[in-house]
């Protein structure tokens, strides 16, 4: 078949969570074809194995059917978010897709999931993500440094609290960006805030 690479496919952000339709899975089906494996990851994406040669044909064809197609590997994952059980308007359905758009797929240092809740509820667990993100009434607080696998699991830390919609996106994609920069290695990213500290992180973000 030649080199391949590796795609990341999910719905589109949307009430009721991930949601795939028949068609689509159906093309998912027909695009890798019978003999192909299609991992399902924790950070609900799809990884599926295609030609490289014709990677964006592929993905051009995925997203005419209405799923989003991002980079494998070590990036950003596309945003982790809730079902919006409160509504779409309430939860705040079009924030989290204008946050997906703007983060999903940035290269970094080692994997960053990003979670989303719309309410206190936090279905989502975005206190177990690296960077998690809870809508409260009007405004946002911003969590660090989840960790989910382990023995020394721990749930991220309050970083920001009260951040208005408009400072959102600039905020999350300094704290990407700042680890980037300052990472050390392949460094995790809970254990680069605890070596940056909260307190710097957070004059970083303002």
């Amino acid at each position: 078949m030649g080199e391949t690479t590796k795609i990341a496919v999910t719905p589109a952000i949307q009430v009721g969570g991930s949601l795939f339709t028949s068609e689509q899975l159906g093309k998912i089906g027909s695009v890798v074809g019978n003999d192909a494996k299609i991992e399902m990851t924790p950070f609900k994406q799809i990884y599926i194995e295609v030609p490289l040669d014709r990677r964006e044909a592929i993905a051009e064809e995925l997203q005419r059917s209405g799923l989003e197609v991002y980079p494998a590997g070590f990036v950003t994952k596309s945003l982790i978010a809730c079902n919006f059980c409160k509504g779409a308007e309430e939860a705040g359905l079009e924030t989290a897709r204008v946050l997906n758009k703007a983060i999903a797929g940035i290269e970094t240092p080692t994997p960053i999931k990003v979670g989303y809740a719309g309410c206190a509820l936090g279905t989502s667990e975005p206190l177990l993500k690296d960077i998690g993100v809870v809508k409260m009434r009007d405004t946002f607080d911003i969590y660090v440094g989840g960790e989910a696998k382990g023995l020394k699991a721990g749930l991220a830390k309050l970083l920001i609290s009260g951040l208005k919609e408009a400072q959102l996106v600039p905020v999350i994609t300094k704290i990407i960006e700042y680890y980037k920069e300052n990472s050390k290695g392949k460094e995790k990213f809970s254990k680069f805030v605890d070596r940056i500290t909260l307190e710097h992180l957070k004059q970083i973000a303002g």
